[in-house]
């Protein structure tokens, strides 16, 4: 039948408008926003700087040659990650521009790939290496942002565990600032409870 045919045609077509504007909207929901960052220099911080050396994880949980593990490390999420010739890396274990997990990523020599949208950085610097967010949605996604580069932390054994340089005082710097006006669960913007 050529009208029923004709109503299946115009369905399939209005079902592609409605998949293709669902993924617009999602990726928009990602879109960078102009946003006052937790504080700009060292003179805004409620805390002075404080880096050394805090244990990550344990020895013993550290990954085989070519993968990654996750730990956490002052507060910050890190991603610990063994090229196959050994070497231990430190980086921070969200990747950008939609914070998936990095410790996912396959480990190469040089790089660790972005499991999701396929985004390789360096095991050395941070920085993008190659083509950003080449695959999958990323092609979507990776239009919307700016190429950025994850953190990298200094990292050595120390007895049973990996531990990481990192700033112990980062994440009171930001939650100090992050809560400072905004109501907590009892009601009150100080933080402290009735």
């Amino acid at each position: 039948d050529p009208y029923t045919a004709q109503l299946d045609n115009q369905f399939y077509i209005i079902m592609k408008v409605i998949a293709f504007a669902s993924l617009v909207s999602a990726a928009a929901a990602f879109a960078p926003v102009a946003q006052k960052p937790a504080f700009n220099t060292a003179l805004d911080a409620k805390f002075s700087p404080k880096v050394k050396y805090v244990p990550c994880i344990d020895v013993e949980d550290l990954p085989d040659p070519g993968f990654a593990t996750s730990g956490v490390a002052g507060g910050l999420a890190i991603c610990i990650a063994v090229s196959p010739k050994g070497t231990i890396y430190a980086l921070g274990d969200k990747c950008p521009p939609v914070n998936q997990p990095l410790s996912f990523g396959r480990v190469t020599e040089d790089t660790i790939d972005d499991p999701v949208l396929g985004t390789k950085f360096s095991l050395k610097t941070g920085e993008v290496v190659g083509a950003w967010c080449p695959a999958g949605i990323g092609k979507l996604l990776g239009g919307l942002f700016e190429p950025s580069g994850v953190p990298t932390y200094s990292v050595k054994k120390s007895g049973s565990t990996i531990d990481v340089q990192v700033d112990v005082n980062y994440k009171a710097n930001f939650e100090a600032n992050y809560w400072s006006g905004v109501l907590d669960a009892q009601g009150k913007a100080d933080g402290k409870y009735y």
